[in-house]
């Protein structure tokens, strides 16, 4: 698996990830039916990442396939320069090992990059995604807080948002 930087040219692939993760309506906010996104909005992202030193997109490839991406973000007010949140989506096939590798990857070379560099990396995980959680556990990350009831996944069915965070 080779970990590199996103470009303009992954819009296709991530957007292709993007719409089977939602499509799968298994631990993320936006639902299937409000899903509105296109791969010119994807392409939008990418190049605002691109231009913006606080962000960063990186890819994971098998076979010159893109298999995941991992975004960090981190705010613009000094006061909170020293954060950032991630968000990643997956493939479905193998996924527990591609997070592993794609995680530690990122977090490698983000530690490299000084404008990326980020003293508390944060996260929000669906309580019901056990395996997310250990997984990030396992990398360090604690659970900082909860939003109960946060996530409502049906009629009567609800679910916490769990609020992670390792400190560098």
């Amino acid at each position: 698996m080779i970990i590199r930087l996103a470009t303009f040219s992954d819009a296709v692939s991530i957007y292709t990830i993007q719409h089977a993760v939602i499509k799968e309506d298994n631990g993320l906010i936006t639902s299937p039916t409000e899903w509105a996104k296109q791969v010119d909005d994807v392409e939008k992202e990418i190049n605002q990442t691109i231009m913006n030193d606080r962000e960063v997109i990186f890819v994971a490839e098998e076979n010159e396939v893109v298999v995941g991406y991992i975004c960090c973000h981190s705010p613009k007010p000094i006061r909170l320069q020293h954060t950032a949140s991630f968000e990643m989506m997956i493939k479905k096939s193998n996924p527990r090992k591609r997070v592993r590798r794609i995680a530690h990857s990122a977090f490698a070379f983000l530690g490299k990059r000084k404008s990326l560099l980020r003293k508390k990396i944060s996260l929000g995980v669906l309580s019901s995604n056990e395996q997310a959680i250990k997984l990030y556990e396992r990398f360090g990350f604690v659970e900082e807080g909860r939003k109960r009831n946060e996530w409502k996944r049906g009629p009567n069915d609800y679910a916490d948002d769990v609020l992670m965070y390792v400190f560098v």
